[in-house]
Order: structure tokens, then sequence, then C-alpha cells
């Protein structure tokens, strides 16, 4: 069984992720989206309610479940017995960053590789960041991120 993994804090998942996250689904017999927590940003939402939001977004997929890990991507795609890291690129500036954590990974474990997919055009601007923030004047969601996600960022901004 081929498995990979998609990692990030999906803080929260966009339609950018998803396009991703499905695209690889059809490559891979089972996708692994994992939600790292990621000490030196500060979440909107709970490890619990990404989870919960990569679910209910993906929920059409098959072969897709959430999952999440702290600690080194690699260890954790070691234990899941994954070969191939996923990794979505918007433009040239995720590239940099994205080859520098792909070169430690494989000095740390090069028995998984890590493959590029470029987003679709549409999302090529499209963040979690960016969507928070548009989020919090209430501006239209849909178009950026799956409906259970805009019903939850709407919960939260209106509890503010």
């Amino acid at each position: 069984m081929k498995i990979a993994v998609v990692p990030g804090s999906f803080d929260p998942i966009t339609n950018g992720h998803l396009d991703i996250i499905t695209r690889a689904s059809v490559i891979f017999d089972k996708i692994k989206v994992v939600v790292l927590n990621n000490s030196s940003k500060n979440p909107l939402f709970t490890v619990e309610e990404r989870m919960r939001l990569i679910e209910q977004s993906t929920a059409h997929l098959g072969n897709v479940e959430a999952d999440t890990f702290s600690g080194l991507l690699v260890d954790y795609a070691k234990q899941e017995n994954a070969q191939a890291i996923i990794r979505g690129l918007r433009a040239v500036s995720d590239f940099e960053y994205e080859m520098q954590i792909t070169s430690m990974n494989r000095k740390l474990n090069d028995q998984v590789e890590t493959l590029f997919i470029m987003t679709k055009n549409e999302y090529s601007f499209l963040s979690s960041s960016i969507v928070k923030e548009v989020a919090k004047y209430e501006a239209q969601l849909h178009e950026f991120v799956p409906a259970p996600v805009e019903k939850a960022l709407r919960e939260k901004f209106t509890k503010e």
C-alpha cells in the first residue's frame, strides 16, 4: 500500500490545501493529513478542532484520514510506513523554504521521498493567515475554504 503524509498546521484547512490533498489522494492508496503542532504559531483553532475540520472537509475522499503528531515529520512517516511526504507549493517564494526542509528530511531518513504539488492558480495567493484575516471582517469565504471551515470561522469571530 502506497501511503503519503500531507503535513501542515491547517489553521484552518483551505481550498488550496484541499486541492493538494485531493490530487494526492488519486496517486496514493492512503493519505494521512497530519496536523503538526507548531509552537512558534498562535493558532486560532485547537489541534482537535483542526482535525475535525479536516475530517469534515475530506469526508468525500475515502482514502484520507486526519492525524496529529509532535516531533520530527520523518519519524511520523516511518511510524506510519509512508513512502512520501506531499508538500504544496503556491509560488517560487515557497520553494526555498521547502527545499531546506526536504534536504534535512532526506538526511534524517532517505527512505521517504518528498513530492511537491503545485497548487492550482486560483489558489496560489491563498493561505490560512489570509483566510483568517478576511474572516475577521466578515467577508465572503466560500471560494477560499470548505463549508465546515466557513461555519467554524464565522462562529470563532462572532464570539470575539
